[in-house]
């Protein structure tokens, strides 16, 4: 009978030791997540663990999608419960503001943040504070370091100018720049001149390069949350990754709305969110 009391006790601690994945604040319905190497549909729960493996991991999103950044935020929290987080990475932060960040951080050490954080972060106004303040609230108080993958705008105004070479085979393959250039368009609602779509272009992939080696020398396991088109396996900092070292693997999660399909090409995994009411981006611009 001694032995009854220690098996209970063991199991007590494995209990005590198994992380606690809490549920996430967007509930995916049946086929919400899916793993897109192989079709095969996962938990949140399954979801976490399988990204925790990884020393890299890029999660693209729909900048205006509060789902989004409620899931992203969640991500962060619940891989940490797994192992240990290294560092996180945002699109939205430019190296100007890096030591604003880090001083922030460094004054924080687990206490109340400042009342004007926004102010404290030169925070752009381009990124919506009712967005992105709670995930990067979180994140200033925690043991690893927030960094910006961004350029700055006086180095996007110099790539804007005169493009520098960009070296890589991947990255410049022709249906890339084909592919990126189309978007470009797009995005501008067909209002871009056609002599300028070379200078964005120019600017897209020079910000998708950036971010690839602020995720190199990021400490591991890295998160970057950047938009989905950079986030994307087969146009954006994937490629870049592969073109500066071919041994570095990373995972991409892509969030996205129900109604707007990702390829396997373009992610490992996807996260379907309920849909949006639809918005006309060009409304303004046809005014």
């Amino acid at each position: 009978m001694r032995a009854l009391p220690l098996l209970l006790a063991m199991l007590l601690v494995a209990c005590q030791s198994r992380p606690v994945i809490l549920p996430p604040p967007v509930t995916p319905g049946p086929g919400g997540i899916i793993d897109l190497r192989t079709a095969q549909a996962l938990t949140p729960a399954e979801l976490v663990a399988r990204l925790a493996r990884e020393q890299r991991v890029i999660v693209g999103e729909q900048h205006d999608n509060a789902d989004h950044h409620a899931l992203q935020l969640w991500l962060l929290r619940s891989m940490a419960q797994v192992r240990p987080q290294g560092s996180l990475l945002l699109e939205m932060l430019n190296p100007d503001q890096q030591p604003r960040v880090d001083e922030v951080q460094r004054a924080v050490a687990g206490q109340r943040l400042p009342d004007n954080l926004p102010d404290a972060l030169a925070w752009q106004a381009g990124w919506d504070w009712s967005l992105y303040g709670p995930l990067v609230s979180f994140a200033l108080r925690q043991p690893y370091p927030l960094l910006a993958a961004n350029l700055d705008r006086q180095e996007l105004r110099a790539v804007y100018a005169k493009a520098p070479a960009l070296v890589g085979e991947r990255s410049k393959a022709r249906s890339v720049t084909e592919a990126l250039a189309a978007q470009i368009r797009d995005s501008h609602c067909g209002q871009l001149p056609e002599s300028q779509v070379p200078a964005m272009l120019a600017v897209q992939q020079q910000r998708d390069r950036r971010m690839a080696e602020r995720l190199l020398a990021a400490p591991a396991p890295a998160l970057l949350l950047a938009g989905a088109f950079h986030g994307r396996r087969d146009l954006g900092v994937p490629l870049h990754l592969v073109d500066r070292d071919r041994k570095q693997k990373v995972a991409v999660l892509i969030l996205a709305e129900q109604g707007h399909q990702v390829a396997a090409t373009s992610a490992d995994y996807v996260w379907y969110t309920p849909p949006q009411p639809a918005k006309d981006y060009c409304a303004q611009l046809r005014r």
